[in-house]
């Protein structure tokens, strides 16, 4: 047998595979291969060097990692950035504000629309009739008057009976016939009062009133109710002290 200065012994038998028999004092030592009772299973002692990564994987891994940190940092400052550019904009530029409210009170009381200077109120038939009422113009804007009644502000327009018929607010309970069916006068939907002091109750024989017709025409000798009541009850000139 052969042995190395440090008396380790020189065999091409791996390491795994050996076992040192020591004999008694003075006996020399002698080596060799397991016995096959004894020969150990080297896929059990011996270590898979990929289940523990090479190298290069575990570069690779950081590297990885690293790539990971970095675009998460480039995403959040370029949000960052942004975010302050839109602020910006927005200051310099100004953040849109929403159409301002239409709905006010006339002199009349009743529903008009507001113009631009927040202080004048017209009835809702003054807009888009070709007739500048606003300061501003604002009754006659292009876009509002190019699709009606769908562009008008809410709450200026009455439907009629028939749905495809519609009137302004302001000529609803006017004593005249606007919508055509007098849905406009007479109904629930309406809710209109009963004639004021300057009409005549009856059934009109005229296509253009309703329920009413106007005191002025009572006794001008042309029948204007059904009843002939405007010529034979109802007085010209009404008496409050009546």
């Amino acid at each position: 047998m052969e042995y190395a200065k440090d008396n380790r012994l020189l065999t091409p038998y791996p390491a795994s595979s050996l076992v040192i028999i020591t004999s008694g004092p003075g006996q020399d030592e002698e080596a060799g291969p397991l016995p096959s009772k004894v020969n150990l299973d080297q896929s059990n002692r011996l270590f898979d060097a990929h289940s523990l990564g090479s190298p290069d994987e575990d570069r690779c891994g950081q590297c990885c990692s690293r790539r990971a940190v970095c675009l998460s940092t480039i995403l959040l400052a370029v949000g960052t950035v942004l975010a302050v550019v839109g602020v910006t904009l927005a200051l310099v530029f100004g953040i849109p504000k929403p159409p301002p409210g239409r709905i006010c009170r006339t002199e009349d009381n009743v529903t008009g629309f507001l113009c631009d200077d927040r202080v004048t109120c017209i009835p809702p038939s003054d807009l888009c009739n070709g007739v500048v009422t606003c300061p501003k113009g604002a009754d006659e804007d292009t876009h509002m008057c190019s699709d009606l009644p769908n562009n008008l502000p809410g709450g200026l327009v009455f439907r009629c009976g028939n749905p495809q018929f519609w009137v302004f607010t302001d000529k609803k309970c006017n004593n005249f016939n606007d919508c055509g069916d007098c849905s406009d006068e007479i109904g629930p939907y309406a809710g209109c009062a009963p004639c004021g002091v300057d009409w005549w109750s009856c059934i009109p024989v005229d296509f253009q009133y309703c329920s009413c017709i106007p005191r002025g025409l009572c006794r001008d000798g042309r029948q204007h109710c059904y009843d002939w009541s405007d010529e034979y009850t109802c007085p010209q000139k009404f008496n409050l002290l009546d």
